[in-house]
């Protein structure tokens, strides 16, 4: 997640500082009408089965707590409170090829290194009849995981350094993705705003 959650579905509950917990609450109502506003758009049918690539604690549960959710991370998830799977996509997953109605993957294909993102989005595309995937935009000046103006657009020497002003705590080399970039991985990207800035892209396609 481009933020961190906690078990409670808190955006930003483990982040460190005074802004990380200003943001939290903002991050958290950012999601919500995200969701609100494009998770329809997938038009799931009753009992459809969901895969939550890059789940975290919570994921996609916290938001559609009712649907048969599956979650995949690289971390184990002890707490996670559904079925579970360990594993890294870019090696691969162990599902059957469209075994899942739709893949969900929010904020983690930034945290994938760019060499290891094609394989990574074509596992994704391989195990789902049809997919939803978010990323914070490039172009976006705030930095979503450190919370820094500009600090993604830094190389990543002067980044280091920055990043430890910032919410995030420990080093990450995170790199964000323009729409091209995301474009080039899921097809056509949708814009989400906040005022004249394109905040996040979204991608819901099928193959």
């Amino acid at each position: 997640m481009a933020a961190d959650e906690h078990p409670s579905g808190e955006v930003y509950a483990t982040a460190r500082g005074p802004l990380a917990r200003l943001a939290s609450p903002l991050a958290a109502g950012a999601r919500a009408r995200r969701h609100e506003r494009f998770f329809a758009m997938c038009g799931l049918e009753p009992g459809a089965r969901v895969l939550d690539l890059g789940c975290g604690a919570l994921g996609l549960r916290a938001l559609e707590p009712d649907l048969d959710i599956t979650g995949v991370d690289l971390a184990g998830r002890p707490s996670y409170p559904g079925p579970f799977v360990c594993a890294d996509a870019a090696a691969g997953l162990p599902f059957a090829d469209h075994e899942f109605d739709l893949v969900y993957c929010s904020s983690v294909i930034e945290h994938v290194p760019p060499a290891r993102r094609a394989a990574f989005a074509a596992e994704a595309r391989r195990v789902g009849r049809a997919w939803f995937v978010q990323t914070p935009a490039r172009g976006f000046p705030i930095e979503p995981h450190s919370l820094l103006p500009f600090a993604h657009w830094l190389p990543a020497r002067l980044r280091r350094s920055y990043w430890r002003l910032g919410a995030a705590g420990s080093w990450e080399d995170i790199s964000l993705l323009s729409r091209r970039e995301l474009e080039d991985l899921f097809g056509a990207a949708s814009p989400e705003r906040l005022g004249p800035f394109v905040k996040s892209w979204v991608c819901i396609g099928r193959p």
